[in-house]
């Protein structure tokens, strides 16, 4: 089997390390791939490279229509194999095969949104009360790190790839070690175009040693990650020292609230829709379910009813609605919350074990019974488990959504626009759906309050987490300033 490379400086390499892992197709438990493994010398070589090509060959004075034009081109060659993107997406991480498609088209998206972006005007001109002209202009932040999780491979990779060129930066990426297929096949891409060499790399091996060294390298000017809150502290205290600029998109326990005057079977589907898509693995699923009393027992009775509508088996599968997890690992941490959740006194209303047979699967999960204080309720499980909760009134509503160190995402389901207003304003949120859940655009902004993170992606807001702002002061008549006596 042909070992997948790392692309560093314009050439694919094999790892310092000589290692190599096997890729695995989670719903087959077949080896998919095996890819080159690396280690901190192959990241300094990696921020050797960007960092020559920012400030020494010339990257820093790209000019905006150069950048665009790399990115609308790369748009046309990954819409050219949108197909054969989404089926490997699929096969590496597992999740339906409709999803997948969605992602790409997502990723090609994003890459022509910014390049847009990339040329429309930036800075401001400010009138002061002096004879000076000041104004501000935006400049690329250097060489930026770009890591990125295993639940979405491709399409949070292109979101910040996209942004990072268009602002002018040059870029490490560093995929998720058990999902990196597709960006691999991503950089064969790149490698076909004119990007120069340095502008773009990739590192393929372990957190524990890529993601060190991307965060203590101090050629390398600012990282944005998207993954598990307590790798983002990790990495908020390692790049410190240096003083990387950071955007961090963390995890969530994020709450979808239903009230008795809401549509009812729209809120039934989208309570599944918001757990139980892409294996419950997204980090703003709608893990909390609370529920007004009043409509308590027969929401509850519909959703069992509903749930066992959904299709799992492999996401290859046309019509399939639930996947594999991504890993076994995956799967023993999902299992161990089920066994904590019983262990704590809630009610385990379905699922809650393994599929048996080949493949990560794991039946959807449901408990009630549960208290605030429930691990299960406060901890993000990363899986197909919802935990219900109840209220009487509005206020009690809020603070039940507020109960957690997350604040990523959340939503309300009421027929009542004032309350939704109300609701959406008070839960404290990065994002927010009002009778709705999951809607993602590239033009709005992504990100959360609390543990869920620092800055955004995606937008404007993801666009200026690659650029410095820089006052500039012009005085307008030459002329002495006043200090020295004459």
């Amino acid at each position: 089997m042909e070992i997948k490379k790392m692309y560093i400086d314009g050439q694919w390499v094999l790892g310092s390390s000589g290692k190599t892992r096997n890729i695995i197709n989670p719903a087959t438990e077949e080896v998919l791939a095996a890819v080159t493994e690396g280690n901190a010398d192959d990241v300094k070589l990696a921020a050797q490279a960007a960092s020559r090509a920012f400030y020494d060959d010339g990257w820093r004075e790209s000019k905006a229509r150069v950048r665009a034009e790399l990115l609308l081109r790369l748009a046309d060659k990954l819409e050219e194999s949108a197909e054969d993107f989404a089926r490997l997406e699929t096969l590496n991480n597992g999740k339906p095969i409709s999803e997948a498609r969605y992602d790409v088209a997502d990723a090609v998206n994003q890459f022509r949104y910014y390049a847009g972006l990339a040329t429309k005007p930036h800075g401001q001109v400010f009138d002061v009360p002096d004879d000076v002209q000041s104004i501000v202009v935006t400049e690329a932040v250097g060489v930026a790190a770009i890591i990125t999780p295993w639940n979405y491979p491709l399409v949070m990779a292109t979101q910040k790839i996209a942004a990072a060129i268009a602002a002018g930066c040059t870029v490490i990426v560093k995929p998720a070690s058990v999902t990196p297929l597709t960006t691999i096949r991503l950089f064969e891409l790149i490698d076909e175009l004119e990007f120069p060499k340095g502008v773009l790399n990739l590192v393929i091996g372990p957190g524990s040693a890529i993601g060190n060294e991307l965060s203590e390298n101090p050629l390398i000017d600012k990282i944005s990650f998207t993954g598990g809150t307590e790798t983002g502290v990790v990495i908020a205290q390692k790049a410190a020292p240096t003083m990387k600029r950071l955007s961090l998109e963390l995890g969530g326990k994020s709450p979808l609230v239903v009230f008795d005057d809401a549509d009812f079977d729209v809120a039934v589907e989208y309570a599944l829709f918001a757990i139980f898509a892409n294996q419950g693995q997204v980090c703003s699923a709608g893990s909390r379910l609370i529920l007004q009393e009043t409509m308590y027992g027969r929401f509850v009775e519909e959703l069992l009813k509903q749930v066992k509508k959904i299709k799992i088996g492999p996401g290859i599968e046309e019509h399939t609605l639930m996947g594999p997890l991504v890993s076994e690992e995956q799967r023993k941490t999902v299992e161990s919350y089920v066994e904590i959740g019983l262990n704590e006194g809630a009610t385990l209303l379905c699922g809650g074990k393994r599929i048996e047979g080949r493949g990560y699967f794991f039946e959807p999960t449901i408990f009630t019974d549960t208290t605030p204080d429930m691990r299960i309720v406060q901890e993000e499980i990363f899986g197909p488990v919802l935990v219900i909760q109840k209220f009487r009134a509005e206020e009690e509503a809020i603070r039940l959504a507020n109960d957690t160190k997350f604040g990523l995402a959340g939503a309300v389901f009421t027929g009542d626009s004032a309350r939704a207003m109300r609701v959406s304003r008070k839960i404290r949120a990065g994002i927010f759906w009002i009778n709705t859940y999951h809607n993602t655009y590239n033009e709005a902004p992504w990100g959360g309050f609390k543990m869920s993170g620092i800055g955004r992606d995606l937008g404007t807001y993801g666009f200026q987490q690659f650029l410095e702002p820089k006052q500039i002061n012009v005085k307008l008549h030459v002329s002495p300033a006043g200090w020295l006596p004459r």
